[in-house]
């Protein structure tokens, strides 16, 4: 996504709040985390990726505007030696609201959503069941795609062992190749349920 296409989300989302005014420095600062050379995956692709997504299913949303903020923020905190990046971002997006002005209600919801991106339970409610379905869609990416990310996850761990990542890559695509369904939105499940089933499948056996 270009930065004008940015820019125009971004301040989209502000409005879709109720309010006037969105913090362009801020805007700045979050695409310059996204562009954190520790980064391979969790990168302004995949933000541009997620809120191309979004534009295109935002209908779904009970509350646009806060589900916009939440993919903007859900990474915005990414350190690979850490355990707490969700929380850390969800904070700073929590923070962000209050100091625009944004009623409390919005500002804790927003904390969940961005929490939820932790992946460790069923997201609940219309809104989380979009910012996850918008989260994984990199697993129903076409082949290409799906493998260059693949590549990318791995740059991002290259520091720990083969021997270890591997086997944990491995179990981590399994919990996904696991649930009943990947997606929870009927329009996303369509699209990309079966293609994510086979690229989980392709990229286990090929750690095998």
């Amino acid at each position: 996504m270009a930065p004008a296409a940015l820019l125009a989300n971004w301040n989209a989302a502000w409005r879709a709040l109720g309010l006037a005014s969105a913090d362009e420095a801020l805007c700045t600062e979050l695409q310059r985390r996204y562009g954190e050379p520790q980064r391979h995956y969790h990168t302004l692709q995949h933000l541009g990726e997620c809120l191309a997504w979004f534009e295109r299913e935002q209908a779904l949303a009970e509350r646009p505007g806060e589900v916009a903020i939440a993919l903007w923020f859900h990474d915005a905190v990414y350190d690979v030696h850490a355990h707490d990046n969700e929380a850390r971002s969800a904070e700073w997006a929590r923070g962000a609201m209050l100091a625009a002005g944004a009623q409390p209600e919005a500002a804790e919801r927003v904390h969940a959503l961005v929490m939820a991106t932790r992946h460790d339970a069923v997201p609940e409610g219309l809104d989380a069941e979009l910012l996850i379905d918008i989260d994984l869609s990199i697993l129903g990416a076409e082949q290409q795609r799906f493998d260059e990310y693949e590549r990318q996850v791995h740059a991002e761990y290259a520091f720990v062992p083969e021997a270890v990542r591997l086997p944990r890559r491995r179990a981590i695509l399994q919990r996904f190749l696991a649930r009943e369904a990947i997606y929870t939105t009927p329009r996303m499940h369509a699209l990309l349920e079966l293609r994510a089933r086979a690229n989980l499948a392709r990229s286990i056996a090929a750690m095998a």
